[in-house]
């Protein structure tokens, strides 16, 4: 730990993921013994590491200490996490999802236009700059802190909005917050009232049933097997990024590593007929669920909301307005659209994942629900395929459009 001030303390990065698997410790702890929590589907992680940032603001409050997270670990979890759905991403699945990532596409693409256009007219009703809107809109909602941090300085310059970048880091916090609360409230909603029951009777993709806990069976061998391919693909990956960016394609190692996982999969268990492959595997998807609950306790723990609460106001207003419409695209878009079945509720909770904070979200959101009722894998297929990487291709032409405009 380092003392920058007297009344500031950044925590390193081995230290940062210490407190991350307390943080997550904490929110399974609490989430199996508060049922209402299980029962409306709020992830694990969520729940530790909105306790943990709450703590860190009541410490600032209370006594002006500010503390920061080295969070270098947890970018690298995500890398694990998405080469992990990259290895169970096989080209049947992927092709019985045909349709519904079609769908899914058309829909994402059409609300990502509907949250600018929200975001442009709310601001413009308020009295403040078109900016603010594309800011606490796609930029900082669907693109997260990535994006919201990319186009700060243009809007910044563009559109007179000094305090740009302050804007879109609270939006994109406070979005992720919400993202993880009203995901899996929304499916409960949406299976209660239809009495809905998953369609099959497959693995999870992601972590165990909270039912089946107990029957888990990993052994050492599979469970070092599979983190030994885990690491082959993330080192072909970045292999494979750095050639991309040498070609003038950049693209975020993730996603690079995630189509290098799918790739592996769908080649070396035909052509080596004798390997035993982890995809669909308990050993798999326990990895895959600590690799996505720490990196969301550590995403949740390493906010800062003493920074939001200086931008009250209008803000506050614009993504009110932002939430309001993400719920009502949900229940009146997306689940129909989708099937009105268990696999559609189930995408319900990640829409409202990515659509208002990450793409890690919209998987946490389902995993909550999968882990209540059961699996649904086409969803887990399609939705990292859309969230990472359609998501912010179709966002950077969309904010020059409405920025243009």
């Amino acid at each position: 730990m380092e003392f920058v001030s007297p009344t500031h303390i950044q925590v390193d990065a081995f230290v940062s993921l210490t407190i991350g698997f307390i943080v997550l410790f904490v929110g399974i702890a609490i989430t199996s013994r508060i049922s209402i929590l299980r029962k409306y589907n709020i992830p694990e992680p969520v729940t530790g590491g909105i306790i943990a940032s709450v703590a860190a603001l009541l410490l600032y409050l209370t006594t002006d200490l500010e503390i920061g997270f080295d969070l270098y670990i947890r970018d690298i979890l995500l890398i694990y996490f998405f080469t992990t759905i990259g290895i169970n991403a096989r080209f049947t699945q992927l092709l019985a999802g045909g349709k519904p990532l079609i769908l899914l596409l058309i829909l994402t693409f059409a609300y990502l236009f509907l949250q600018d256009v929200v975001g442009v007219v709310i601001a413009l009703a308020i009295g403040q700059p078109a900016g603010v809107g594309v800011l606490v809109g796609t930029a900082s909602l669907a693109g997260g802190h990535g994006t919201a941090i990319a186009w700060a300085p243009t809007i910044a310059e563009q559109h007179g909005v000094g305090n740009s970048l302050e804007i879109g880091i609270a939006a994109a916090t406070i979005g992720l917050v919400v993202a993880s609360l009203i995901g899996g409230p929304l499916a409960s909603y949406l299976l209660s009232r239809r009495n809905l029951e998953s369609e099959t009777n497959a693995n999870l993709i992601i972590g165990v049933e909270y039912e089946k806990e107990d029957q888990t069976k990993v052994t050492h061998l599979n469970l070092m097997a599979s983190i030994l391919l885990i690491h082959v693909a993330m080192i072909l990956g970045y292999i494979l990024n750095e050639a991309l960016l040498v070609a003038g394609l950049k693209l975020p190692l993730f996603v690079s590593c995630m189509f290098v996982a799918i790739g592996m999969t769908n080649t070396i268990p035909f052509l080596f007929k004798n390997v035993t492959w982890p995809a669909g595997s308990n050993a798999l998807a326990i990895i895959s669920d600590f690799s996505l609950g720490l990196f969301i306790a550590m995403s949740l723990m390493g906010m800062q909301l003493w920074g939001v609460a200086d931008l009250a106001g209008p803000l506050f207003i614009l993504l009110f307005v932002q939430v309001l419409i993400a719920i009502l695209f949900i229940l009146l878009v997306v689940f129909p659209v989708m099937g009105k079945n268990y696999f559609a509720a189930v995408l319900s909770a990640g829409f409202a994942g990515f659509s208002l904070g990450a793409t890690p979200t919209a998987i946490a959101n389902m995993s909550a629900v999968a882990k209540s009722h059961g699996p649904s894998p086409t969803a887990f297929i399609i939705v990292p395929l859309v969230g990472a990487f359609f998501v912010d291709v179709a966002n950077s032409f969309l904010i020059q459009f409405f920025l243009a405009f």
